[in-house]
């Protein structure tokens, strides 16, 4: 077992399992406190680095592709600070660092996990209920349902259409932008067709001003990870449409019965005994009806 405490955090690898505890404090950020506890299994993981530093260090959990809702929701765009698969080291806990980063590299090849994309979630989405208070509106997510009620910020292109209710079923998707200097969005993308908007106008988007970035970065990355989870994997293997049945070769669909062809092979015996038919001709029409039975 592999084990390191950091104020921002712990990380206990028993082989299996990567274990990551958020820590305490100022110092946290609200993303990471909000997800909890994370246990990641060794078939998620792609690889732990350590990149040291001056003044210390990190150790940097890579997943492998679309095994993890938060990850493929959020696309790379969280700061370090909000990052759960980062953990700030000290410099005199380097040597710890390593050492469990090794093990996990043994692990992997150890078990052969491979570093492809997988097919499907291997890490759950956050639990629901989730509620985001973005600058123009709210959001709540119960795991079938988004609804959306705007507040006074809002545009009046969107406080107009009063409030919105959008089923999990007919959402194709949902983008996230973070919350900076300039604003992000949350926007959910509905299966019927939509001419694209800006986010202060898109009736299906909130947007996250940035004044508050902490809160609105935890808020919206979650439950757009609990939206992703709950929809299709973008590996999945779709289902092949049914085909149709083979057509009936028109030989085969016109072919006579049975009783058909043995009267007709009669007929043709009488014709040859009363000459009608040579020998040749006999044997070529016999060979044809027979090979129509």
């Amino acid at each position: 077992m592999a084990e390191i405490t950091q104020p921002t955090g712990t990380w206990i690898f028993d082989g299996d399992v990567l274990r990551i505890v958020p820590g305490h404090g100022r110092g946290v950020h609200a993303l990471r406190t909000a997800l909890g506890e994370v246990t990641v299994p060794l078939e998620a993981m792609a690889g732990v680095s350590y990149e040291a530093g001056r003044k210390g260090g990190r150790l940097r959990l890579r997943l492998r592709g679309g095994v993890d809702p938060l990850t493929q929701a959020t696309g790379g765009g969280l700061r370090d600070a909000a990052d759960p698969y980062l953990l700030e080291v000290e410099k005199d806990r380097a040597g710890v660092a390593e050492y469990l980063a090794d093990a996990v590299r043994d692990a992997l090849v150890i078990e052969q996990v491979p570093d492809t994309p997988a097919d499907r979630y291997l890490l759950p989405g956050p639990t629901v209920p989730l509620t985001l208070h973005a600058s123009d509106g709210e959001m709540v997510f119960d795991g079938e349902e988004v609804r959306i009620a705007w507040g006074w910020a809002a545009e009046e292109s969107k406080k107009s259409g009063g409030p919105r209710a959008l089923a999990l079923a007919d959402l194709a998707a949902v983008t996230w932008s973070p919350p900076r200097l300039e604003s992000g969005c949350l926007r959910l993308v509905p299966k019927a067709p939509h001419a694209p908007v800006k986010p202060a106008h898109d009736p299906n988007c909130v947007v996250l001003w940035g004044w508050r970035a902490a809160r609105e970065t935890a808020e919206s990355a979650l439950l757009a990870a609990a939206v992703t989870a709950r929809l299709p994997h973008p590996l999945a293997a779709r289902e092949a449409p049914a085909l149709p049945a083979p057509a009936e070769p028109a030989a085969l669909a016109a072919a006579p019965d049975h009783d058909t062809i043995l009267r007709r092979l009669r007929e043709l015996g009488e014709l040859h005994r009363g000459g009608v038919l040579t020998d040749e001709e006999f044997s070529a029409a016999k060979k044809a009806m027979i090979d129509r039975l």
